[in-house]
């Protein structure tokens, strides 16, 4: 089973929400119809930006803890990197499920 580490963003150069899951697809859908309180629902920080995959939740969940304490600047960077246009990567999920 893969674990994901993910960003969320509440727009272009937003609001950043770093996270793991064992299911993106389904946190997602959690996000997204503001299921779950907290940060991501108060500043409507909903968009996929950036997730990775991992074989183990050891290795997500230290990569999750190295994000979080990352420079700003780094994961606006790392975010343009892979995904320039800030697309909502969210519907690219269905191709991890087969």
């Amino acid at each position: 089973m893969p674990f994901f580490v993910y960003i969320l963003a509440s727009k272009r150069n937003g609001t950043l929400y770093v996270g793991v899951t064992n299911d993106l697809a389904r946190r997602m859908t959690e996000h997204k119809a503001k299921l779950i309180p907290g940060f991501t629902r108060q500043y409507g920080v909903t968009l996929l930006v950036y997730f990775e995959s991992f074989d183990s939740v050891l290795e997500a969940r230290a990569r999750e803890h190295s994000l979080k304490r990352w420079r700003r600047a780094w994961k606006l960077k790392l975010i343009e990197q892979l995904n320039p246009n800030w697309r909502d990567l969210t519907h690219e999920l269905n191709s991890l499920a087969t």
